[in-house]
């Protein structure tokens, strides 16, 4: 890579990783929660919920999303874990949020009782267990995974500006980029990848070469692939590409 890009990555990831891009951003919700959670008033499961459902609903205009994952936490009360845990879930066929159903996030909820009946956290498990077990996708071994991605970098990422470093059994010298249509476009803009499909080979490429830039943090690229979309556009991305 040349180092006039990794410079510029650099200057991106440095400006961008910052809190005042992402006040209407979904990870305001698991913010939230952990901000409760330095007050003794929320824990780590309401954390984690409020991560799993701002991430499943990551898809479309960030007003939309803000929007539905506000009315998703007012229906539990403001009290995540709890509401999963007494089994009482809105259960309708009508929408949350576009195609994502209340019957689709009581399907979500009943995994998560199930799970959090036998463990404290979902900290250990593997992308394909959450995949698979919390989303109740079907295994598919080219997925990009983005939306579970973007959560894990919530929790695990510790610098104390934007994530939040609750998971401190994960390293994030392990995270993936979560990889949209936006982040793929400016990773081959950058010359990151030459690949054309958003698949987890794609994910493991543009990986290696932020690993390079961001040794033991290669995710600290995604703020600057961030960047370089604001840079290239003169604005926000205002819209999120869903891709599980």
């Amino acid at each position: 890579m040349e180092r006039q890009i990794q410079d510029k990555l650099r200057e991106w990831a440095s400006t961008y990783n910052a809190p005042q891009y992402f006040t209407e951003d979904p990870i305001a919700f698991p913010r939230r929660y952990a901000n409760l959670m330095k007050e003794g008033q929320a824990c780590l499961q309401d954390v984690e919920i409020a991560a799993l459902m701002a991430g499943h609903l990551a898809w479309g205009r960030r007003s939309m999303i803000v929007r539905d994952t506000e009315r998703l936490m007012t229906q539990m009360n403001h009290k995540p874990y709890e509401y999963v845990m007494e089994g009482v879930w809105r259960d309708e066929p009508t929408s949350l949020h576009r195609t994502i159903k209340w019957c689709d996030i009581a399907r979500i909820m009943s995994r998560l009782r199930d799970i959090y009946r036998h463990c404290d956290s979902i900290e250990q498990m593997s992308i394909g267990e959450i995949r698979c077990d919390i989303f109740g996708a079907k295994p598919d071994k080219k997925a990009a995974n983005k939306k579970i991605n973007m959560i894990r970098r919530w929790m695990v990422r510790d610098d104390g500006i934007v994530d939040l470093g609750l998971w401190k059994n994960s390293s994030k010298k392990n995270l993936l980029i979560p990889l949209d249509v936006h982040v793929h476009r400016s990773a081959m803009e950058l010359g990151l990848t030459s690949r054309n499909s958003t698949d987890i080979n794609t994910v493991m490429e543009i990986t290696a070469a932020m690993e390079e830039v961001f040794p033991g943090d290669p995710c600290l690229g995604d703020f600057a692939l961030f960047g370089h979309g604001v840079s290239r556009s003169g604005e926000r991305e205002e819209t999120i590409k869903h891709k599980l």
